[in-house]
């Protein structure tokens, strides 16, 4: 009987996640549409279960459809100038009135119990406050914005008390002066704000779009803010995406290691994110999340753990941890997250003007993203910064690979002396050699 349960391998991945998360802040915004569909449940139930293992949250959340609304049951039309409204006396009344609701509903669901869920009998305590200080955006080509602001200042040592204590800070779309005016403000720009001044590990954007996509539609998993940019231009103004892009390469440059955007239309999609190594959205950070680099010391338990199951298989020849140490210099991984899912090496021979690539492997999950084909291009620079001038391959499995990379059927005589002596017959390995231009 197999009593097998999928959630238990997916909790086994998610626990490094678990562990590195515990402590962290992230300031998280919600926009005001998932507030208004089903999913504002869910994805409170979410936020609650971040906090309970351990995640100091800032939740800023939007009110723009439901402004929007309450203008046109009013029969307001506010004017607009790029893609943000003028917030005169009218507007910025029904601001006020939504933000205070919407503050009150979210303090409601975030309050004790969270009864019928996975979370019964969670405790959260929820802070709100006057933490944002504003000022007018004023007269811009000829267009008084009165009421709509721009962040002056984020309370950040305000904040940081509350969240040692324990509470998630919850963060409205509005600004205070030191007159006592009170100011509408984007939700993405307090997000980022918040995120700069707090140090956040993470800044998460939650609206409409699941992400950036290229021309042919494809999620584009990882930008940095220089690669973005362009999107952003091409973006509306005043859209969701374009203040979302504006917000995520601004806290970006500024500091904040990861910015995610992601639908909150996908229930899946704030968890999925967290706690799985590949993510469900678009990642905006000036660092690296996926790199090719030489090996350390501190990589042999990553290469002993991708390298197993493959000379299980007999695919490679098995090597010990004593000599992937002693070789360690040879080699280059690619590593993800923290994790190494590629490796390849290049050993060298003293006899001839040659060298061996060895031990080229990509973690099963990861093949068919061009990752082999990357390894072999750097080992193959790696060897003419050498002055190396052919290289040879000894496999069993991957013969038409390695030929489709240009590497040329050969004989054993063509091996160095000493790679020929200590050639395992048991294995029948082919040898291919590729001469480097």
């Amino acid at each position: 009987m197999d009593t097998r349960f999928p959630f238990v391998d997916w909790f086994r991945n998610a626990s490094p996640y678990i562990n590195a998360h515990r402590g962290r802040t992230f300031v998280i915004l919600v926009e005001g549409e998932a507030l208004g569909s089903e999913r504002g449940e869910q994805l409170i139930q979410d936020l609650a279960l971040l906090h309970t293992l351990g995640v100091r949250l800032t939740l800023v959340f939007g009110i723009r459809p439901q402004v929007e609304a309450a203008l046109e049951a009013d029969g307001i039309v506010p004017e607009r100038v790029s893609g943000r409204w003028v917030a005169d006396a009218a507007v910025m009344r029904r601001v006020e009135q939504v933000a205070a609701r919407l503050r009150l509903w979210l303090e409601a669901r975030l309050s004790l119990g969270l009864p019928s869920t996975p979370l019964h009998g969670v405790e959260l305590g929820v802070v709100s406050g006057n933490l944002v200080t504003a000022k007018p955006l004023g007269v811009r080509e000829g267009i008084d914005f009165d009421h709509s602001g721009e962040v002056r200042r984020v309370r950040a040592g305000a904040i940081e008390g509350l969240l040692e204590q324990g509470s998630l800070v919850l963060l409205p779309p509005l600004g205070f002066s030191s007159t006592g005016e009170v100011f509408d403000l984007d939700a993405a720009e307090v997000a980022r704000h918040a995120a700069v001044a707090l140090g956040a590990d993470k800044l998460i954007l939650l609206g409409d779009s699941d992400g950036v996509r290229d021309a042919q539609g494809a999620l584009l998993r990882q930008l940095a803010p220089a690669d973005a940019m362009p999107l952003l231009d091409q973006a509306a103004p005043g859209s969701e995406l374009g203040r979302h892009l504006q917000a995520a390469c601004s806290a970006a440059r500024e500091g904040v290691a990861r910015t995610h955007l992601l639908s909150w239309r996908n229930q899946e999609a704030l968890l999925g994110e967290l706690f799985t190594r590949d993510g469900v959205g678009t990642m905006i950070t000036c660092h690296r999340y996926e790199q090719l680099r030489p090996a350390t010391l501190a990589d042999v338990a990553g290469l002993l753990e991708l390298l197993e199951p493959l000379e299980q298989r007999g695919m490679l020849v098995a090597r010990s941890r004593e000599r992937l140490e002693h070789e360690i210099d040879d080699y280059l991984v690619i590593e993800r997250d923290g994790m190494v899912i590629g490796c390849g090496a290049l050993q060298l021979f003293g006899e001839r003007d040659v060298a061996e690539i060895a031990c080229v492997a990509v973690h099963r999950d990861y093949r068919g993203g061009a990752r082999g084909e990357r390894l072999i291009e750097a080992l193959e620079e790696r060897a003419r910064q050498r002055g190396i001038g052919s290289l040879f391959v000894l496999t069993t499995h991957t013969v038409h690979w390695f030929a489709e990379r240009g590497f040329l059927p050969a004989a054993l005589d063509d091996l160095p002396p000493l790679k020929r002596e200590a050639y395992n017959h048991a294995r029948k390995s082919k040898v291919l050699v590729k001469a480097l231009g």
